[in-house]
């Protein structure tokens, strides 16, 4: 029996040329700089282009200040050298007295010296630091809210402002003061974006902590603060006072557990705290650091560079 096959179709179509394969990712040094591809491709390059600007602006010949201001270089000088000096603030290792402000600018600083050592770089690049750090953040903050371009231009603004350039070459506190408000103004940002209690706490914490840097001058952008979240914030008003009484908790808490430890710490076994007049932190923060500096008062005589701190000239304040 003969099996006749089937001819071939004459409309059959036939195989076309292979698909070009799929290009492959970018690399992760690309994406670093490059940033997620639903943002216009100037925004990271550009954002990357005004922090190492802002670093090399800040820390160009930077240890032409020497030590910048003795009086807080003293007070890392002892700080390396003893702990509770590190702990208090104090201007010399034997403890005697603390500088006329709280620790917080003092911490991030000597623990900086206690791993690289002390010396002008080490004085004073913390400060530089959180000037990028600063400029960083205010680009964030400005961008969620007012887009790229303004974010940049906020950045910009901070980075090249002359009281700024300044402020982040020399190792005064206010460069941590600058930088947790900031990072306090960021956070409150993100809390009312989402009504979120969490972000607003993360504020709380940044001003305590700037309380601790600079005591009163930290609460001036608190009524700011507040009243943006309590007008812009999407939930209810009660809702909004709850999460407002909570950032109050929040500051309390960072910025109280500290004059606690000072103010229950034996006197006897501690420094007198500089600039008080009766040994207390408390009246330091209302007094010297509080309704002086709206009244009228002076400030220590610590000043300017050149002259390398020494156990002998930390012994007591200028």
């Amino acid at each position: 029996m003969t099996t006749l096959l089937a001819p071939p179709e004459t409309g059959a179509k036939t195989a076309g040329p292979a698909a070009p394969p799929a290009a492959p990712p970018p690399g992760r040094l690309r994406r670093l700089i490059r940033g997620p591809a639903s943002q216009a491709a100037y925004v990271r390059p550009a954002a990357l282009a005004l922090l190492v600007g802002t670093a090399f602006l800040y820390l160009w010949n930077l240890t032409a200040s020497g030590y910048g201001n003795t009086f807080y270089a003293a007070a890392e000088l002892a700080g390396t050298q003893s702990w509770k000096a590190w702990l208090f603030g104090s201007l010399d290792a034997g403890n005697v007295i603390t500088v006329d402000k709280p620790p917080g600018a003092l911490w991030v600083a000597t623990a900086f010296a206690r791993i690289f050592g002390f010396n002008s770089f080490t004085v004073l690049a913390p400060q530089a630091f959180m000037g990028i750090a600063a400029v960083g953040l205010l680009y964030a903050t400005v961008k969620r809210t007012s887009g790229p371009v303004a974010g940049l231009i906020a950045g910009t603004a901070l980075a090249v402002t002359p009281a700024a350039v300044l402020m982040f070459r020399f190792n005064n506190p206010d460069a941590l003061l600058v930088l947790l408000m900031v990072a306090a103004a960021y956070c409150v940002v993100r809390a009312i974006e989402k009504a979120g209690w969490k972000w607003l706490a993360l504020a709380g914490v940044a001003i305590g902590f700037a309380f601790l840097t600079k005591m009163m001058q930290a609460f001036l952008v608190l009524p700011a603060f507040a009243l943006v979240y309590l007008i812009a914030a999407p939930t209810s008003v009660r809702k909004r006072l709850v999460h407002l009484f909570g950032a109050l908790v929040s500051v309390i808490v960072s910025a109280g557990w500290y004059i606690a430890l000072v103010e229950l710490w034996p006197a006897s076994s501690r420094p007198y705290i500089g600039g008080s007049t009766n040994n207390s932190l408390l009246e330091l923060a209302l007094g010297y650091n509080g309704l002086s500096r709206i009244l009228g008062g002076a400030g220590n005589g610590g000043g300017g560079g050149g002259a390398t701190p020494t156990p002998d000239s930390a012994a007591a304040p200028a």
